[in-house]
């Protein structure tokens, strides 16, 4: 499986893993949800953020990175996030989670709105140093998905794939989606070549991508 160029990313050391634990209990703060672009905080400091489709899992993983249970808001209902919600991580780095794009139950004209703030967001933020594109372990990537990464392609954003809810699967289809993944990956120029695998439920991979977000320069 390593062979290929999107291996899993490795456990951290334990200096990094500390420096990772200490970004997510310090502050983490809501800012505020932007509706457009004009809403966006001053650019003054690296983000993150986290995309990916609806109903994938990234409330639930910023919940657990942050280990905050309502810090966002998880919902069973697909395209509930219609925003660009922006958290403070201490005073030097924003977490931003993404509306979640593919499948919404929200009027045709409403999708189109926030999947417009979405493009034009991700083409235009300077500040912003990589996007965690979260897949869901029990699907693998999507064409829809297809079109998310093409786009970061497009706009130079490194983007580095989180493959979500992994304690949903076995052994067996866990490693057929990773597999699935890294083939998927190797048709984009922006992708960074780590996958991590997480578990928001068990906190497998948690360590990892706190790690990973707190030394991003």
């Amino acid at each position: 499986m390593n062979t290929l160029r999107f291996p899993l990313a490795p456990e951290p050391d334990d200096m990094t893993r500390e420096r990772g634990r200490l970004l997510f209990a310090g502050p983490v703060d809501f800012v505020k949800g932007v509706v457009a672009m004009s809403g966006l905080p001053p650019a003054d400091r690296l983000e993150v953020c986290f995309a990916g489709r609806s109903n994938v899992g990234k409330s639930s993983l910023i919940n657990a990175l942050t280990g905050r249970k309502t810090l966002a808001r998880a919902s069973n209902t697909p395209g509930r996030t219609q925003e660009i919600n922006y958290f403070a991580l201490g005073t030097d780095r924003y977490m931003v989670d993404l509306p979640g794009y593919g499948y919404a139950e929200a009027p045709v004209a409403i999708v189109e709105k926030w999947q417009a703030l979405l493009r034009a967001y991700l083409a235009g933020r300077q500040t912003l140093r990589r996007a965690f594109v979260l897949i869901d372990t029990r699907h693998g990537v999507k064409a829809v998905d297809q079109e998310i990464l093409t786009l970061l392609d497009r706009s130079a954003v490194t983007f580095q794939v989180v493959l979500t809810k992994a304690d949903k699967v076995n052994q067996v289809t866990r490693e057929d989606s990773i597999a699935q993944v890294q083939t998927a990956l190797a048709r984009h120029p922006a992708a960074y070549p780590e996958i991590v695998v997480t578990s928001s439920e068990k906190g497998d991979g948690i360590e990892t991508l706190r790690a990973i977000i707190a030394t991003l320069e």
